[in-house]
């Protein structure tokens, strides 16, 4: 068996790679884990379960719900709803785990188990390696302790959590958004009732696209990784802006009036800005990824925001995050971080905040958005090369110096090994599109002729 939990809990093929007696066995390996670790001392442990709407999601959630309950856990069913509604209700409802059913913005016939600890906090990774470990035990035929009579775990729906969680992301709004109208893209998925609702009850004027989920069509052809439906309904429908989630919604990208595309390093930006106009950016920083790009940094280096960069992943802006006491992080891909309201990326109420600003300032979302410029970014990804030697090769330590002086300080030079390929990507940022292009061509053959 390989490792199970990856950079966002375990996600695979539904009913191939995730099955029925994996997410069962998992969450009965949770409970114990969490029990050994002093999480359940003293009292009864509860546990919320949300799932998005794929199709394979319902088996899942039985899956799930029944390993929970037989291992002692009363299980609080919420539903549909996004991942960042399950961490908000985790922590609300003072539950000891959270676990939400979703493969995010992957394709249809992926799902994905994500575990939270109490307080609606990520588990920490040995927590996931010993959840790991404990199913591989047991899997092989050590039997587990089971409860019985009143021992078991009690089932049943918590109906309340919808207004709960929409409540909540409309108490924490600075100001209403009334005379603004919104398209929002659901994606077909966890927020397809959500966003809406709570962008209404804000007080826009909303239009929704991808919100009839049939458990089949989540990400389809739509959402954050596919924004061209959203770019058309914003300029036929003459709106302020458009709203794009994926399928757990724990992502927010944007398109302006025009139809033009606001990534997550703009979106940061613009709230950076808010957040420290209200003396809520603690440190005077935020926090990014690698992969930010150069025009972020420069942007709020401008504005004299400090700007911390981390590994690339929501985990890792998080950990930095709360290390540091930072109240604001993200990435380019829509995962924003606003740890004063939400202990994950969630993309409702990034939404909601963008919105705010534009209400509050009376500018337009283009207008906020030009506090950065976007530097022309160019990503080649070189195949069949050893990886492993990016960070000792000399030839390449030259090749990337070379880059460098030529960039100077409006460009900039990333070699990355894939994570999950025998591949290394190459990515290269410049003033210019046409020297992006040449120098990230010249560095890939450099990479060839260096590793392969």
């Amino acid at each position: 068996m390989g490792q199970l939990f990856g950079t966002d809990g375990v996600r695979g093929v539904a009913n191939a790679d995730l099955t029925a007696e994996l997410a069962l066995g998992l969450s009965v390996a949770a409970a114990h884990v969490l029990a050994e670790a002093g999480t359940f001392a003293g009292h009864r442990a509860t546990a919320v379960v949300g799932r998005d709407p794929r199709a394979s999601g319902e088996f899942l959630e039985a899956a799930v719900v029944a390993g929970l309950a037989s291992a002692g856990v009363d299980v609080l069913r919420v539903g549909v709803l996004p991942t960042p509604a399950v961490a908000y209700l985790t922590g609300a409802l003072g539950a000891d785990l959270g676990v939400m059913l979703s493969a995010s913005h992957n394709a249809m016939p992926d799902n994905g188990i994500k575990f939270f600890a109490r307080g609606g906090h990520k588990l920490a990774d040995e927590l996931e390696d010993r959840i790991e470990a404990v199913y591989a035990e047991h899997r092989t035929g050590a039997p587990w302790d089971r409860p019985t009579g009143a021992g078991v775990g009690r089932v049943s729906d918590y109906d309340e959590g919808f207004d709960k969680y929409v409540a909540h992301l409309i108490g924490v709004l600075p100001n209403r958004i009334e005379g603004l109208k919104i398209v929002l893209d659901e994606a077909h998925g966890a927020a397809a009732r959500v966003s809406p609702e709570a962008f209404a009850r804000a007080g826009a004027e909303v239009v929704t696209i991808g919100a009839e989920p049939d458990g089949l069509n989540i990400n389809e052809g739509c959402g954050s990784t596919h924004l061209e439906l959203l770019k058309q309904a914003v300029v036929e429908h003459g709106a302020d802006f458009g709203i794009a989630h994926d399928g757990d919604a724990d992502r927010c990208l944007a398109v302006d009036a025009t139809g033009a595309e606001i990534d997550g390093d703009q979106i940061l930006a613009v709230l950076a800005l808010a957040m420290r106009e209200a003396g809520q950016l603690r440190g005077n920083t935020v926090v990014g990824t690698v992969m930010s790009n150069l025009g972020f940094k420069l942007a709020m280096e401008g504005e004299g925001i400090g700007v911390v960069q981390t590994g690339v992943g929501d985990r890792y802006v998080l950990e930095s995050m709360k290390e540091h006491g930072y109240a604001l992080g993200g990435e380019q891909s829509g995962h924003v971080i606003i740890l004063d309201h939400a202990t994950t990326g969630d993309g409702t109420l990034t939404g909601l905040m963008l919105a705010a600003r534009v209400a509050a300032t009376g500018r337009s979302l283009a207008e906020l958005a030009g506090v950065m410029r976007r530097l022309p970014q160019v990503l080649i990804n070189v195949p069949d090369v050893d990886k492993s030697r990016v960070a000792t090769s000399g030839e390449l330590a030259a090749a990337v110096a070379d880059a460098e002086r030529e960039l100077g300080s409006t460009g900039r030079v990333l070699l990355r090994p894939s994570g999950t390929e025998p591949l290394v990507r190459v990515m290269v940022e410049a003033a210019d599109i046409e020297q992006a292009r040449a120098v990230a061509g010249r560095l890939a053959d450099a990479v060839k002729s260096a590793l392969g």
